[in-house]
This record gives structure tokens, C-alpha cells and sequence, in this order.
């Protein structure tokens, strides 16, 4: 193993439970952004992808008061278009790799979630935050803008007037605040949010991988393509279910009433 490999694996720790992955970012003290630290996940996501005894991801922040503060500023100090170009090439593959992770993602929000912190969590699929946390997206302060998916998947998520106070007002929202706009699902004491998270991915494995595949397609398919497309979209796949083993254990294991043991693993 090279020095860099071994740097980005400290940076982004990897541990399988069963059927889950948990990933957590480990660049203290807030848990910040590198260039090694988003290659790592690019490539874990993508190793996840082939693993099929993984059916969901979890992923937190180390310690107890960051999520992730997002990217390092000192790397934007110098003004350098350069590393502004590959910075922004780095944060976009490794969050898009995340949002098209075939399985289910949860993101564990134990603390701060800022500007990189937060879109993180925007690109998984469920978002379950301590009471403490607190989440924003705060880049127009420091003459950025949130280039990681934040400016489009914080407007699916909480509507255009929501992400406006976010992004142009620099509001920061509290997890109880977000429950409540719909930028976070649940909300759970300080120090819960990993066994929750745990809890919510150990009940992916009731579903079959291929379906639950099918569906995060077609769910979020809704972004970017027509309501009757998204129809056709969905018959389509559902005939195409039946081309897997998944199915037939499914139906089966419904009908003699005992649990269904899936083949795509």
C-alpha cells in the first residue's frame, strides 16, 4: 500500500456490520474535505457498488462536534482558478458516485454539517441529525458558492425559498428546523445518530437489492425527467424484476410465509 492510499483511508475509516457500511470522515479537528479524503470515497462507493452483501452505507463524522465543516479554505487562499477547477472536479465525482450508490444511504449527522459537510449529506438518501446539529451552507460568505450539489439538491429537498435563506441570507438551520422543512428526516438525541442510522439500514435487508436498486432509480429519476417518462420508466423496470432470482424468492417467501433469502449477494 502507498503512503497516499494509506492517507486517504485514515482520512475516510470503512467498516462492514452484516449488511451495512459504515463510513465515517476522520480529519480532525472538523472533519474537512482533501483532495485524497474525496478520492477516497469516490473509490470506496464505487467498491461498495460490487460488493453485494452491502445493502446500505452509513456515513458520519468522528467525534462529537463536527459532521464536516466541508472543504479546507486554506486551499482556496492562494485564488488559484487551477485548484479551484480540480477541487471542484474532485467534490463533484465523489458526491455523484454517492448519490448513485445502488444501495440505500444514510447520513449520520452527529454535528456541524457546513457548506462540503452538508452536501455531503444532501447526496445521500436519508438524513437523520443529532438535536445539536447544526447545518448550513455558508460559501457566499467567503465569495464562494456551494459547487458540490448544494445549490440544487438543498432546492429539491426544501423548496426555492428555503434554500435562498440557506444560501443568498447565509441562514444556519437547526436540526429541528430541518426536520421541519424536510432537509432531515428524523431527529434523535446528541450521541444516537449512528445506532439510528444503523437501525433504519439493518431494515434495508428486508427488501430485495434489486428492487430496492429499481426504486432509488426511479425516485430519483423525478429530478431530472418528465412525470410520464418516469411512468414508462417504472413499468419498464418492473418487468425487468422479473429477469432476477430476487423476485421469485420474493413472491415465494411471501406466499410460505417465512423470510425471503436473497440471491444477488
Amino acid at each position: 500500500m502507498s503512503h497516499q492510499e494509506q492517507v486517504s483511508q485514515d482520512l475516510l475509516l470503512v467498516e462492514i456490520h452484516e449488511h451495512t457500511a459504515v463510513l465515517t470522515m476522520n480529519n480532525p479537528p472538523a472533519n474537512t474535505w482533501t483532495a485524497q479524503s474525496l478520492k477516497a470515497l469516490k473509490n470506496t462507493v464505487e467498491r461498495l457498488n460490487d460488493n453485494k452483501a452491502v445493502y446500505a452505507l452509513v456515513l458520519t463524522g468522528q467525534g462529537e462536534k463536527f459532521f464536516s465543516a466541508g472543504a479546507d479554505l486554506n486551499l482556496f487562499a492562494s485564488g488559484d482558478k487551477a485548484v479551484a477547477v480540480d477541487m471542484a472536479h474532485r467534490f463533484g465525482e465523489a458526491f455523484e458516485a454517492l448519490s448513485a450508490f445502488r444501495g440505500v444511504s444514510i447520513a449520520a449527522i452527529n454535528g456541524y454539517a457546513m457548506g462540503g459537510g452538508l452536501e455531503v449529506a444532501l447526496a445521500c438518501d436519508i438524513r437523520i441529525a443529532e438535536q445539536q446539529a447544526e447545518l448550513a451552507l455558508p460559501e457566499a460568505k467567503v465569495g464562494l458558492l456551494p459547487c458540490a450539489g448544494g445549490t440544487q439538491n438543498l432546492t429539491w429537498l426544501v423548496g426555492e425559498g428555503w434554500a435562498k435563506r440557506m444560501i443568498l441570507c447565509g441562514e444556519r438551520v437547526s436540526a429541528q428546523q430541518g426536520l421541519e422543512i424536510g432537509l432531515v428526516e428524523q431527529v434523535v438525541p446528541a450521541g444516537q445518530s449512528l445506532e439510528a442510522a444503523m437501525a433504519m439500514a439493518a431494515s434495508v435487508a428486508n427488501q430485495s437489492p434489486s428492487s430496492v436498486a429499481a426504486c432509488k432509480q426511479l425516485i430519483q429519476n423525478c429530478r431530472v425527467a418528465t412525470h410520464q417518462h418516469g411512468l414508462m420508466k417504472e413499468r419498464e423496470l418492473f418487468v425487468q424484476l422479473f429477469d432476477t432470482d430476487d423476485q421469485a424468492e420474493g413472491v415465494r417467501a411471501f406466499l410460505d410465509k417465512r423470510p425471503p433469502q436473497w440471491k444477488n449477494q
